[in-house]
C-alpha cells in the first residue's frame, strides 16, 4: 500500500471473470495476496461463465468484477443479477469485447489495464527500430545464405545516427515509444490529427511515409483507420524504408504492402497481418526482406503479472476513494483499440 493512502476498513466484494488458462500469469500468489487484502474475494475461484454453479449467490452482494481475456459479455441480464456492481477492473487492453453501453449508463466505472499492456509492445517497436537501422533483417539473410561476409567492411546504408523514424498514432503506445526514443539521435515526426503537442513535429500522413527511413505503426482499428497506408501511401516510402506494425493488420493493404515488398524496394517488420494467422501459402512467410512474428508483442508470460498488478492498483485507488487511473468511458471506444 502506498504511503499516505488511507487503510482499507470496508472491503467490496469481488469476483474474476475470465478464461483460467490465463489467470495463473496474471494473478500469481503475491498479487493475489495483496487482492485478497483489500476485497472480499475467494481468490481462487475463477469463472468464465455466469451461470456457473459456484456463482450462486454470489452475485447479489457483487461490487467488483475483476476481468480479463475471455469474460463473458457483461449485458443487461448480467447487470440485473449484479444489481450492486459499481466497478469492473479489466486486467487487459480493450474492453470491447466485454462491456457494453448499459454498464456506463448504469454508471458503473470501468477500467483497463492497456497502459500496463503499452509497455511491452513499445519496447518491442523500441527494439525492431534499432534492429532495423543497423540492417539487422536484411544482413542476416545475406549471411545465412551466403555464408561468409567480408570483415571490416563498412556498409555505408546502415545506422542509426540522425536516422528519420515515423510514428503513426499518438496512442499509449504511440507516445511511449516517442518517449524511449528520445535518448537516441533519431529524428523522429508524428502523424496523428488529434494529438496534443508531444515534443516532435506533426506532419501529414504523406509526408511521414515519403520522409521516414522507418515508419512503426500505433494507430488503433476504426472504420477511419482501416488500410490507412493503402497502394498509394506505400508507393511514397522511400528506397529502403522499414514499415513496422505492432498495431492491428487491417490498418495497411496486405496485398499492395506485399507488392512492394516483393520489388524488394522496402522492408517490414509485421506482428501484426491482415488475416490473422496467415494464410500458410502467404508470400510474407517467403520473402526474405520480411520478418513476422506471432502477435508477440503484447504482454506475454511473466509480463501479464504486470497486468494483474494494474488491477489491483485499481482496485486500490477505489477502496481508498481516489479516482480511477485508467478509466474509460464510453466515448473512448471510438478512437481507443
Amino acid at each position: 500500500m502506498l504511503i499516505g493512502v488511507p487503510p482499507v476498513t470496508d472491503r467490496p466484494v469481488a469476483l474474476f471473470a475470465l478464461a483460467a488458462e490465463h489467470w495463473p500469469l496474471l494473478f500469481p500468489s503475491t498479487v493475489r495476496q495483496r487482492l485478497g487484502e483489500l476485497a472480499a474475494i475467494d481468490t481462487d475461484l475463477v469463472v468464465d461463465n455466469f451461470d456457473d454453479p459456484r456463482v450462486a449467490g454470489r452475485l447479489d452482494d457483487l461490487e467488483v468484477l475483476i476481468t480479463g481475456w475471455g469474460c463473458p459479455p457483461l449485458d443487461a441480464e448480467f447487470l440485473a443479477r449484479a444489481p450492486k456492481l459499481r466497478a469492473v477492473l479489466h486486467a487487459a487492453g480493450s474492453v470491447k469485447a466485454h462491456v457494453g453501453s448499459a454498464v456506463w449508463e448504469r454508471g458503473i466505472l470501468v477500467s483497463s489495464a492497456a497502459a500496463a499492456n503499452a509497455i511491452p509492445v513499445a519496447e518491442y517497436a523500441l527494439g525492431t527500430i534499432l534492429l532495423a537501422g543497423k540492417g539487422v533483417f536484411a544482413l542476416r539473410e545475406h549471411y545465412r545464405s551466403g555464408r561468409s561476409f567480408t570483415l571490416a567492411y563498412i556498409h555505408p546504408d546502415l545506422g542509426n545516427y540522425g536516422r528519420r523514424v515515423g510514428i503513426i498514432g499518438a496512442s499509449r503506445i504511440g507516445r511511449q515509444v516517442i518517449e524511449l526514443l528520445r535518448p537516441f539521435d533519431f529524428e523522429v515526426c508524428l502523424y496523428d490529427p488529434y494529438a496534443e503537442d508531444l515534443g516532435v513535429p506533426r506532419v501529414s500522413l504523406p509526408e511521414l511515409l515519403a520522409t521516414s527511413d522507418i515508419v512503426s505503426v500505433h494507430a488503433p482499428s476504426t472504420p477511419e483507420t482501416h488500410q490507412m497506408i493503402d497502394r498509394a501511401g506505400l508507393a511514397l516510402l522511400p528506397d529502403g524504408a522499414v514499415l513496422i506494425n505492432t498495431a492491428r493488420g487491417e490498418l495497411v493493404e496486405t496485398d499492395a504492402l506485399i507488392g512492394e515488398l516483393r520489388s524488394g524496394r522496402i522492408s517490414a517488420v509485421l506482428d501484426v497481418t491482415d488475416p490473422e494467422p496467415l494464410h500458410p501459402d502467404s508470400a510474407l512467410f517467403d520473402l526474405p526482406n520480411v520478418f513476422v512474428t506471432p502477435h508477440i508483442a503484447g504482454s506475454h508470460g511473466n509480463e501479464l503479472a504486470r497486468l494483474g498488478a494494474s488491477a489491483v492498483d485499481e482496485l486500490e485507488r477505489l477502496v481508498t476513494g481516489r479516482p480511477l487511473l485508467h478509466e474509460v468511458t464510453m466515448t473512448d471506444l471510438d478512437r481507443v483499440a
